[in-house]
Parts: structure tokens; sequence; C-alpha cells
């Protein structure tokens, strides 16, 4: 093993300016890579938190059957939770957060119907929910905040979306790159690995040094990523939180020990799988 680490060491120093330049596309590749992912998190944790603050309200007519609407609604598969909240109740919620509307009330009588409050799984289905209540006989108007809410989910979605796309072609960009590298690593040593095979030397002992190079450029570029990306991130993350309090940026370590850990990982899976995958197609190539 220490002759196969020696040669792979003497391959990269030969190759300099192939190594260097799979190694800095490398840990550029993850460093996207990681960024991209660190988005696509805090995506879902606002469309997370979206989700448990959307509500669809649904008023009610002064002659609606309450209890059976409830029954209803809470059938749609859509509703996690479904309340009924009477117009005394809305009225003392008013009262709590504006004490003049009692005063109010007094002159003019309680105008607050009673209402429906539901709390849908995913933040998508609060129009198809709506929608549906609006049509239920007893139900005068239904709120949702689609002024904000369909905006949002469109905008988070489509950035979601986007950032698994990037993901893998970010994934595919890097497997090419080990691809070339090991390949004029191999193509440079042509003689060299000729001569061994004349003398007998097995297909993994001819192998085993640019599979080393490759998994020694993975570990480097991960390491690299992950010590650039992650004070990148943290003080990113502090600006945001100052600046938009409302969204919840991951800083806590339990959350992105996982990912930067799952970067890394893929970097030196990368440099191992594509210089595996390499060496065994290009050493044909060369016989």
């Amino acid at each position: 093993m220490s002759y196969h680490f020696r040669q792979a060491l003497l391959a990269m120093r030969g190759n300099v300016t192939a190594t260097l330049a799979t190694l800095v596309t490398m840990t550029l590749t993850l460093l996207m890579l990681g960024f991209v992912l660190l988005l696509t998190l805090n995506v879902n944790r606002t469309l997370a938190q979206l989700e448990s603050q959307v509500e669809v309200a649904a008023f009610l007519t002064p002659g609606a059957q309450d209890s059976a609407l409830l029954a209803q609604v809470r059938q749609l598969p859509q509703v996690r939770e479904a309340t009924l909240v009477t117009s005394e109740q809305v009225l003392q919620e008013m009262t709590q957060d504006s004490p003049y509307t009692r005063d109010a009330v007094a002159l003019v009588g309680n105008p607050f119907p009673d209402t429906l409050r539901l709390r849908v799984g995913r933040v998508e289905d609060s129009r198809v929910v709506a929608q549906a209540v609006s049509q239920l006989p007893g139900v005068e108007d239904v709120e949702y905040g689609a002024d904000y809410v369909d905006p949002t989910v469109r905008t988070l979605t489509a950035v979601r979306g986007a950032g698994y796309v990037l993901v893998g072609l970010l994934f595919l960009g890097t497997l090419f790159n080990i691809l070339n590298a090991v390949r004029v690593a191999m193509y440079a040593r042509r003689d060299e690995i000729s001569v061994m095979r004349l003398l007998g030397a097995t297909r993994g002992f001819i192998r085993m040094p640019h599979v080393i190079e490759g998994l020694l450029v993975g570990t480097l570029a991960a390491a690299l990523a992950v010590s650039l990306l992650t004070p990148a991130y943290l003080a990113l993350a502090g600006r945001v939180q100052q600046l938009a309090p409302v969204f919840p940026v991951a800083r806590d370590l339990d959350t992105l020990l996982p990912l930067l850990g799952g970067v890394a990982v893929l970097g030196i899976l990368t440099g191992l799988l594509g210089s595996l995958f390499a060496t065994r197609r290009y050493l044909r190539e060369l016989e």
C-alpha cells in the first residue's frame, strides 16, 4: 500500500497542473453545492414555518349548521386541524387586541360571525381547501391570505426546485472533472502502464495509485470546501437574521453538522468513485 501511495503522490506531482485544476474545480463545485443545499434547507424550514402559521378562515352565515360544517371540513384530506370559533369567542379575541371594540359592540351589536379555522398539511393546499370550503352551504366567505401566501409559495417552490436541479448538475460536473484528471494522469503514464502489463501486473495493481490519487484529491477538496463554507455561511446567516429575523435561518450545529458532513463525504466518494470508473474505462482504451 505504501508503494501505491508513493506512486499516487508522484503522479500528482508529475501532473501538477491537472491536479490543481481538478482540486480547485472540485473545491468550488463543493462550495456551490454546499450553498445550494443550505439554501434548500432554509427554504424548507421557511415553508414549514409558513405551513404552521397559515390558516384558512371560513366565515359562516347566521343560520349555518356549525357542527355539521365542522364535520364536513374535517373530512377533507388536506385539512390537518379544524376548529369552530363562535362569534363570542372572536369578540373576546378582538377585545384583547383592541379594548375599544367592546364599546362599538355595545352600540351596533356583535358583527363577527362564527368562524371555522382550518390548518392544512401543506401550505400549497391552502387555495384548494379555500375553494372547496367556499362551495359548502352556510359559508359566506373564505380568507387565507392569498395576496401573500400564493406568491410566497410559488417563489419558495421555484427556488427549491432550482436548487435540486443545480445540485444534480454540480454533482455531474464534479464527477466529470475527476474522470478527466484521471484520464490525463493515465495517459501521461501510458508507456509505464504498457510495460507493467507486459511484466504481468494485474489491473488492480495498475489502477490502485490512480484510485488513491482520486481519493486524495476528493478528500482535500472536501476539507477545503467545508473549511471555507462553514464560516462564510455562519456570517451570512447572522447577517440575514439581523436584517430579516422573521426567517428561520438554520444556525444550530445539530442541523448544520449532518449537512456539512454530507458535503464532505460526497466530495470523498466522488473522488473515489470517479477514479474507480475512470481507471477501469481508460485502462481498456490504453490496451
